[in-house]
């Protein structure tokens, strides 16, 4: 499994110095909120079979990775805080680094997802698409999960697929819910 951190502050796909990023603790989880000012290579992505750009100079990633859960929520939006894309990446646990970021112990399998910003502000997930299936079937293969971790990782990406779907996966109202009051 990876050991994947949520720190874009160095990333090379951002002009060093360029961005603010702010973490905080909130209950049941902690928030990343990344900011990119001078983006030095935009991201074009595949989505639920659409080309979505989710990274260019003003883009926002707002990450909520709830405690003692399986899944962390990035949330990528335009430089007019329109959700671009929702992505879940799966893993056996979240935390805070020594040095204050958060993480996930990643197991490979995403959920990605589309939203519309309805006319009174909340997000309506329009269409889902569990992916990064290669990986795992190749980490399991490697010995790099287990076989308990491999049906873990499907079951979350079920369960979270359903709830994106349903309406109901509680990080999207918390990321929603940041940007509209930012506890600060």
């Amino acid at each position: 499994m990876k050991h994947k951190r949520f720190d874009y502050l160095h990333w090379h796909r951002i002009r060093e110095g360029s961005g603010e990023q702010t973490v905080l603790s909130l209950p049941g989880g902690v928030l990343t909120d990344f900011q990119a000012a001078e983006v030095t290579k935009p991201l074009r992505v595949a989505c639920c079979g659409q080309q979505r750009l989710i990274l260019a100079d003003g883009y926002r990633w707002v990450n909520f990775a709830p405690t003692d859960k399986h899944h962390a929520l990035m949330v990528q939006l335009d430089e007019r805080n329109v959700p671009q894309q929702l992505y879940v990446d799966i893993g056996l646990s979240t935390g805070l680094d020594p040095d204050g970021i958060a993480f996930i112990e990643d197991l490979y399998l995403d959920v990605i997802a589309l939203c519309d910003v309805q006319p009174d502000g909340r997000w309506h997930v329009t269409e889902t698409e569990i992916i990064d299936v290669d990986e795992l079937e190749d980490a399991l293969r490697e010995g790099q999960v287990t076989p308990a971790q491999y049906d873990l990782a499907w079951a979350e990406a079920r369960a979270v697929e359903a709830a994106l779907q349903a309406q109901t996966f509680g990080p999207v109202d918390v990321v929603r819910g940041y940007l509209t009051d930012p506890y600060t």
